[in-house]
């Protein structure tokens, strides 16, 4: 059997890994249109920041890895057009430019995603440059090195983690996000503005509800950005408006999103009994609502990936789904979430609450005793955890985890509230602080529910 594997960033190398375990016979090639593999683009506000030395300390995986395990790994290649019907890929050598017709017996799309562009004058300016790629993210760090004055575009995990590393890099820096609140997918305002004030806190300039209309040169070679009429002089700018799908080579050819992404089973298949696809370029399977939605992650990447390389030959093991658990350090301030905002669960039609903790996360006696915040989302008719959200000094990041376990197996405020948990002035109070604001969501709906 031949497979194929288009793209190789975390998805395709966790699909390639499994292949090889399950299915050690196939034939697999890769086609991967960049010359590396495997780079964490989390790395570059890192790399900025100076945590991370070099980008290519990034880089989990080199091509050679899978050559010596005898897979044919088609680097600086590209996949111009593909025929789900006769099995067949037209591709290119990007360095020679020659085209080859290639077939499949089995497909796995993991084409990822790419940075969505808005429709702004001037887009196209060569100081506004984006972060995505391994190409560039070095092209990013690199223009940086002579520029003082960077404008961040967009205020989601990429965007904010920009303008932190920017800033204690010593650069000047603005940020506009076009809602009112930063991370609002991902968190609620409370969190939201702690945020941003802890950015203002350390000299970033955030201005939100502030939509970017134009980009342009000046006379003294600088860039100016146009934000609700309002001009601001800076010498570069870095997109960061979100992600959409890479799936133009399936469209038409097996069931897709709104969006593009494309639409997969619990075992990684599409509507083709051919081909499979995993990361960016699919949907997920979204436990708070039982539900697929698009939520571009790499661990979602490298957990559909190693589902697609299980099941490609033979259908092993299904999906669990996700939560779509995420974490970010923010100037010593840790934010963590898990599951769904208030907004997200009220546009589910779910009968949402929530309630807002806040307390230290070990006792008053012990030194060094910081305030962890919690906002935990519920369902109020089945009292069912539909989300949380976690910011302190202290790490509560894998707090955010042990949530996600819960709502994964439809835990409710009751069972946190009294949840056994481990206890040591070290680290927590007799009640941990997830605990606690599960007592709160109990005392909100008037006590206990009888068991």
């Amino acid at each position: 059997m031949k497979v194929v594997v288009i793209g190789c960033t975390h998805a395709g190398i966790a699909a390639v890994k499994q292949i090889l375990n399950y299915y050690p016979e196939t034939e697999i090639t890769v086609y991967e249109r960049q010359n590396s593999i495997s780079y964490l683009s989390c790395a570059t506000y890192l790399h900025i920041k100076g945590t991370v030395k070099t980008l290519s300390d990034a880089l989990y995986a080199e091509p050679e890895d899978f050559e010596r395990q005898g897979v044919d790994m088609e680097m600086n290649h590209d996949v111009i057009s593909l025929d789900a019907d006769k099995h067949s890929l037209l591709v290119q050598n990007l360095e020679t430019k020659n085209m080859e017709k290639v077939t499949y017996d089995k497909l796995i799309v993991a084409t990822g995603s790419i940075t969505a562009i808005p429709t702004i004058s001037g887009i196209e300016n060569p100081k506004v440059l984006l972060c995505k790629t391994y190409e560039q993210a070095r092209n990013l760090c690199t223009s940086t090195l002579k520029k003082q004055r960077i404008a961040v575009i967009g205020g989601g995990y990429v965007g904010v983690e920009l303008a932190e590393g920017y800033a204690k890099s010593g650069h000047e820096v603005l940020l506009f996000q076009q809602s009112e609140y930063l991370l609002n997918k991902y968190v609620e305002p409370v969190i939201s503005k702690a945020v941003a004030e802890k950015l203002r806190d350390n000299g970033v300039q955030v201005f939100t509800g502030a939509r970017v209309q134009a980009f342009s040169d000046t006379q003294n070679g600088a860039l100016e950005v146009t934000a609700d009429g309002k001009k601001y002089e800076v010498d570069m700018a870095a997109m960061s408006a979100g992600m959409i799908p890479q799936t133009d080579l399936l469209q038409g050819q097996v069931d897709m999103a709104e969006n593009g992404a494309i639409i997969v089973d619990d075992y990684m298949h599409t509507s083709n009994p051919d081909i499979l696809a995993a990361g960016d370029a699919s949907v997920i399977h979204y436990n708070p609502t039982k539900s697929v939605r698009y939520s571009p992650l790499a661990s979602h990447a490298v957990r559909q990936g190693t589902l697609a390389g299980i099941n490609v030959l033979d259908r092993r093991l299904r999906t669990i789904g996700t939560q779509s658990t995420t974490g970010m350090l923010v100037f010593n301030q840790t934010v963590a979430t898990t599951g769904l905002t208030v907004e997200d669960a009220k546009e589910a039609n779910l009968n949402v609450a929530n309630i807002v903790y806040t307390g230290p996360y070990r006792p008053d006696f012990m030194p060094d005793t910081k305030p962890v915040t919690v906002v935990l989302v519920y369902d109020r008719n089945t009292r069912k955890i539909l989300g949380a959200q976690l910011m302190s000094e202290h790490d509560v990041s894998q707090s955010a985890n042990t949530v996600s376990a819960l709502i994964q197996n439809d835990a409710t405020i009751d069972q946190l509230a009294l949840l056994d948990m481990l206890f040591s002035p070290n680290f927590n109070n007799p009640f941990d602080y997830l605990n606690l604001a599960g007592q709160k969501a109990v005392e909100q709906e008037k006590g206990y529910l009888r068991t």
